[in-house]
């Protein structure tokens, strides 16, 4: 993984007024392109099958009520994302680095255990959507020739396997080409749902107002129960944990280029690239915001006169067709195979960064992408339901949210880790408002599934 977790790299100079934060210099034409990228990697992980998942469900079942979902975690993500890539710019390590670096043993150990948990949940539901893809794309094919369903479910995830490998090796050509490799996956999701949209012509005014207007279902308990759990699960797939880690990764590759001047020069540098990186957070975050938005409307659109919500994301290609005609289930089906792959390659890199930052060791990138596949491999061996583990996946990630946020917030709040970049009290306070919501969040999912299991049992 060139450049992803340099071991050299200085920290930031220490606090005092000879090295206070040199005022901006102007931009230069055409500079802004060149710090393009590593926002844009992060922000695959924001429009992943699990995305595809929840907001499929989300549509079906809900219309466009769950959009304000959508919005308010993106304006979550905008801020979560940007302090990851802060923080590895201002100290020239990773997050879990500095977990290591600051942390007592006994805490830095807890981290890591919750992180892998997150990418392992993570990386499950992301090759999982692209074997997924390539089904959709030539399952029939497949059958036709005799295969079980398994059977070519299991030969996609080969497919995909290799496919993966293949884009993570463009890592070894120079992380400006996997930026670009990654950014056209992301180009291609965004014009499959943009075609979906056009065909489907929604109600704009009501997806604006539901956009703007939090609301649930409270027709039923069950609507409401159902509600709440795909709102945790949508901002568990909305705000991504193991790209909280890599994010302060994927920023270090130009960093590098500052090693060879001296502390004051460094110092400004480093206030350009975080202007151009709030820049690039704010452009990918928000074109991942519409992309997920434009599932939850065709979903809303497509779906919501069936007798039952879309229940899984093969009914949904398969409805399509009808529908809307063979175009529309062949786009559905490339943006899958598009967000599974390139959100996969992602996944392993952060669960790279992960035990490499919080361990100290090295740790082979395709080593690490073998023994990931053999959950997902597990699952389409059994033949589990491959939606419901989408989603529990999901709700999983919002659960183990905290665990990469809370270390995050103390970091950036910290003189002594930031110097003169620490987080501003307006920044602090959102922050903490941020993880709160996450935690409340969490605490009324839990408190409505031990209600549900106790009405249940008797």
């Amino acid at each position: 993984m060139e450049g992803l977790t340099p071991r050299d790299l200085p920290s930031a100079s220490p606090n005092t007024a000879a090295n206070a934060a040199p005022p901006p210099t102007p931009f230069r034409r055409n500079e802004i392109w060149t710090y393009f990228g590593p926002a844009f990697v992060a922000s695959v992980a924001y429009i992943d099958p699990g995305n595809f998942a929840t907001n499929i469900q989300g549509g079906s079942a809900f219309g466009y009520r769950l959009l304000w979902v959508l919005l308010w975690s993106n304006a979550m993500a905008i801020l979560i994302q940007y302090l990851s890539a802060k923080l590895g710019i201002v100290t020239g390590l990773t997050l879990p680095q500095n977990c290591r670096k600051h942390f007592a043993p006994a805490i830095n150990f807890s981290l890591w255990i919750a992180a892998e948990i997150a990418a392992i949940a993570t990386d499950l539901a992301e090759f999982l959507g692209a074997a997924m893809g390539i089904y959709l794309l030539i399952g029939p094919m497949m059958l036709a020739h005799g295969l079980s369903r398994t059977g070519s479910l299991l030969v996609s995830a080969l497919f995909s396997t290799v496919l993966v490998f293949a884009i993570l090796a463009l890592d070894l050509a120079g992380y400006r080409w996997f930026e670009r490799g990654i950014m056209f996956f992301v180009g291609a999701i965004g014009f499959c749902y943009g075609f979906e949209v056009f065909l489907v012509h929604p109600d704009w005014r009501l997806a604006a107002i539901h956009a703007l207007i939090p609301t649930l279902d409270t027709s039923s308990p069950q609507g409401f129960h159902d509600s709440i759990y795909l709102a945790v699960a949508m901002l568990g797939a909305t705000v991504m944990p193991h790209v909280i880690y890599l994010h302060s990764a994927l920023v270090q590759p130009r960093l590098t280029q500052m090693a060879a001047h001296d502390a004051i020069v460094k110092k400004t540098q480093r206030s350009r690239y975080l202007r151009f990186e709030l820049i690039d957070v704010f452009v990918a975050m928000n074109g991942a915001w519409l992309i997920n938005s434009a599932m939850i409307v065709m979903a809303a659109v497509a779906f919501t006169h069936m007798a039952e919500p879309i229940s899984d994301i093969e009914t949904a290609h398969k409805t399509l067709g009808p529908l809307l005609g063979p175009a529309s289930a062949t786009a559905f089906a490339v943006a899958l195979l598009c967000s599974g792959l390139s959100s996969s390659t992602v996944g392993v890199m952060a669960g790279q960064v992960i035990i490499e930052g919080f361990l100290a060791i090295r740790f082979p990138i395709f080593l690490r992408r073998l023994i990931t596949i053999i959950p997902a491999f597990v699952v389409i061996g059994l033949g589990l339901d491959a939606l419901k583990i989408l989603l529990l996946s999901q709700v999983i990630l919002s659960f183990t949210l905290p665990f990469a946020l809370v270390p995050l917030l103390i970091l950036t709040n910290r003189t002594s880790v930031m110097d003169s970049f620490v987080s501003a009290l307006h920044t602090r306070i959102a922050g903490w408002v941020i993880v709160s919501i996450i935690v409340a969040l969490n605490i009324v999912l839990l408190g409505q599934i031990a209600h549900d299991a106790f009405a249940h049992t008797t």
